[in-house]
């Protein structure tokens, strides 16, 4: 056993996805910034922005109390966000490759209005 502390998981967009299908089940968190989630984001997806993250707001109500499933453009953003989100106690993991592998793998991506989007 080590006596470092491992940092929080991480899912393919495929995992993430599963997760987060149905009731009670992960909350996908968006860290991206504002033009980025309006550009396209997954259809079931809660936003909070890293900065605002950083900066110690309150998760969103929907993602409040469950464990999280931490997305951003590429992975990089999420992956410290989900740090900071265990090192307050919660579950949280992130999205390897991001929203850029979610659409890559051809999950749907929705823009502000619910059309088809694109990753900004």
């Amino acid at each position: 056993m080590s006596l470092f502390r491992r940092g929080p998981g991480r899912v393919d967009p495929a995992e993430a996805l599963d997760r987060t299908l149905g009731p009670g089940g992960s909350v996908l968190l968006d860290v991206r910034e504002a033009h980025e989630w309006s550009a396209g984001h997954a259809p079931a997806a809660v936003h909070l922005p890293l900065s605002a993250l950083d900066a110690g707001a309150e998760l969103p109500a929907p993602a409040r109390g469950r464990p999280l499933v931490v997305i951003c453009r590429s992975g990089s953003r999420s992956r410290h966000a989900a740090r900071m989100l265990a090192a307050r106690g919660l579950v949280a993991v992130d999205v390897t490759g991001g929203m850029a592998a979610w659409a890559e793998a051809g999950l749907p991506v929705v823009d502000g209005h619910g059309a088809s989007g694109s990753i900004a």
